[in-house]
């Protein structure tokens, strides 16, 4: 078969696969939402707060600060750059790695939202305080401000979101977070 025969064979067989996929997809549901009914998508909350925050946002925020003392374009790759450890010098590594991360935090930032999420200590995240969605809402800003810093690669915008990230966590650890005896956190 010659190169461009395989190639138009190829595109074709994608495309086939492509439309059948999508006419699947788009085949009307059976029962309820058949008939006009939607479903309202649920959505279950399995971290608490601090396993949430240990696990996205600690490891997001780590990179964005890291990237204030060595820009990302001067990291090397590690020898393996699919097992690195530093994220800045992974497979996706560099400025890519600060662009990750500033998305990561603004789309944590959401989770933080979720009802029924709870502190470690057993109580709810204080969601329908107003400013606990004022302090998500900073996050999200600082995550889009990291991820937009990261985009220019210029190191004085790294470190303008970095500071914007630093007050955005303050802010809600200060009256969230800081408290002495762990049963007075989430309050």
């Amino acid at each position: 078969m010659k190169p461009r025969t395989l190639l138009t064979t190829s595109l074709t067989s994608i495309a086939v696969i492509a439309l059948a996929g999508s006419s699947v997809a788009q085949a009307p549901a059976r029962g309820s939402a058949a008939k006009g009914a939607t479903r309202t998508p649920s959505f279950e909350v399995d971290a608490t707060l601090a396993q949430l925050m240990k696990g996205t946002l600690y490891p997001a925020s780590n990179v964005v600060f890291a990237a204030q003392g060595e820009s990302p374009a001067d990291v090397p790759p590690e020898k393996d750059p699919s097992a690195a450890l530093n994220p800045l010098a992974s497979a996706y590594g560099k400025w890519q790695a600060v662009e990750n991360a500033g998305l990561a935090m603004t789309e944590v930032a959401n989770l933080l939202l979720l009802p029924g999420r709870k502190c470690s200590n057993g109580k709810p995240v204080p969601i329908d305080n107003p400013d606990w969605t004022k302090f998500v809402q900073g996050l999200r800003g600082a995550g889009l401000a990291a991820y937009k810093a990261a985009q220019s690669k210029n190191q004085d915008n790294i470190l303008m979101a970095a500071d914007t990230l630093t007050t955005a966590c303050a802010n809600c650890h200060d009256k969230y977070r800081e408290k002495t005896n762990l049963a007075d956190r989430c309050q």
